[in-house]
């Protein structure tokens, strides 16, 4: 069985959008803590019947078009593999999967492979009895595999401090900026802003003709695009220790400082006259902009699909703005999304097809398929190169943009990534500190300083239960 075609100029992808980043909660991730199981823990027993292929359980939170559109890779996966039989097993949400990972193993009873998704990379990566290094299994099995097969934006979110990927990177997207091209015009402007300076300026042009909303961004992750991304895409610190690359203890935000101050209150001014407009994380925005209220959208890479078939008006997709005049931008964004980890504890003849299905997974025309079909980027260079020599990106160019800002420059030491444990807990104190900033109850420099030391808090937790 092969691939069918990489989609056409005129084909519709499937409806595609991120996962909830924000549903996994504090109590959960502490639940995490002994997550390796006892030393000499019983190995979950085989399934493999004499003479049977061997079943590679994998656990996903793909449903919809992209359920299907993954297991159409299974199905493939299968009929050209025969000493293996992949089973994808849909379990909810991105924290549900997690979850019942952690049940799971302590049970003795986990999935070969288990998605995980970005903010809970830190947890996981730092239990490592719990789960085999995909640069190990592959060295092991002698397939061909190195961080830099993979696009920089995706191979550095996942990547240890030695530059290996302990877990393989997959459902990728970043955020970009939306914006609707005739409301734009109705202003007289005729292009994406380049910096925040430039969108604030269009801001007040649209309001002077008429336009209720200049942005918005994505409702549950907005600290993902003007916190997390906005310092990535800057080239500004997040956190010490190199975002948390580097060790556990002793790790604290940055997040109180003039670059984020600054930006939170540009929101907050362009807020208090109606022009940004954002109701909290459990609120979709999506419709502020598909409905034509809101001129311009920071949202997922992986939205494209669903604002597409939404929208009833021409729009384009542009990288996100920068800071005026700061040398370091743009710099690089980071993949959300999620990477594949394979757990340990398994009967030892699974290990060969966990790496030949990853393997599989990360080939070009395989890349080239799920790209093409569901909005998410190619995560490996090959697969880059598979779409550009189809003439996929010249026939698709709002889908390219998210790759440019993922490779735009080599990351920095402190562009990898956000590697912080419990990070959907500071994500949360970060939400609530933008929604004292919107709502005018409170100024950039004191929400900020509110979310820093609770975050602050969190990582000294994580710490105490990890660090040793």
């Amino acid at each position: 069985m092969r691939h069918s075609k990489i989609r056409s100029a005129k084909g519709r992808r499937p409806r595609v959008t991120r996962g909830a980043a924000l549903a996994l909660t504090g109590t959960a991730l502490l639940s995490v803590a002994g997550l390796a199981g006892p030393a000499g823990a019983t190995p979950r027993p085989a399934l493999k019947a004499a003479g049977s292929p061997v079943t590679i359980n994998v656990w996903t939170a793909f449903s919809g078009t992209l359920g299907t559109t993954f297991q159409h890779l299974v199905d493939e996966f299968n009929a050209t593999h025969h000493a293996y039989n992949v089973v994808a097993t849909y379990k909810g949400s991105y924290s549900t999967v997690l979850s019942d990972t952690i049940a799971a193993f302590r049970a003795h009873a986990a999935p070969d492979i288990a998605q995980v998704f970005d903010a809970g990379t830190a947890t996981i990566m730092d239990s490592p009895s719990a789960y085999v290094p995909v640069y190990s299994l592959m060295a092991k099995y002698h397939i061909p595999f190195a961080t830099s097969d993979f696009i920089g934006g995706a191979a550095s979110y996942y990547e240890t401090a030695q530059d290996q990927l302990d877990s393989m990177p997959f459902n990728s997207s970043t955020p970009v900026l939306y914006f609707n091209k005739t409301l734009l015009a109705k202003a007289g402007i005729t292009s994406a802003p380049k910096t925040w300076a430039e969108l604030n300026t269009d801001a007040n042009a649209l309001a002077a003709h008429g336009v209720k909303c200049a942005l918005s961004s994505t409702g549950a992750y907005v600290m993902w695009t003007d916190m997390e991304e906005f310092a990535m895409w800057n080239g500004y610190p997040f956190a010490t220790q190199d975002n948390g690359y580097n060790s556990i203890k002793g790790v604290t935000l940055k997040i109180d400082t003039p670059p984020f101050i600054a930006h939170l209150s540009m929101l907050g001014q362009l807020a208090k006259r109606g022009l940004y407009q954002w109701n909290g994380v459990t609120n979709s925005t999506v419709p502020l902009f598909t409905g034509g209220t809101c001129a311009m959208y920071e949202q997922s890479s992986a939205s494209l699909n669903s604002i597409a078939a939404a929208a009833k008006f021409p729009f384009g997709v542009a990288p996100l703005p920068i800071v005026s005049g700061d040398v370091r931008a743009p710099q690089n964004t980071v993949v959300g999304g999620a990477s594949l980890w394979v757990l340990s504890g398994a009967p030892k003849d699974t290990y060969k097809g966990d790496a030949e299905f990853l393997h599989f997974l990360m080939s070009a025309s395989t890349q080239a398929y799920w790209a093409s079909h569901t909005g998410y980027v190619a995560v490996t260079n090959a697969g880059v190169s598979l779409l550009t020599r189809e003439h996929f990106y010249r026939m698709h160019r709002n889908d390219q943009v998210a790759t440019n800002e993922l490779t735009n420059k080599p990351a920095k030491a402190w562009t990898r990534g956000i590697r912080l444990g419990y990070l959907p807990e500071i994500r949360q104190d970060e939400a609530a500190a933008i929604a004292q900033v919107l709502s005018g109850k409170e100024t950039a420099a004191q929400a900020l300083a509110t979310a820093q030391s609770q975050g602050d808090a969190i990582l000294s937790q994580f710490a105490a239960q990890y660090g040793g």
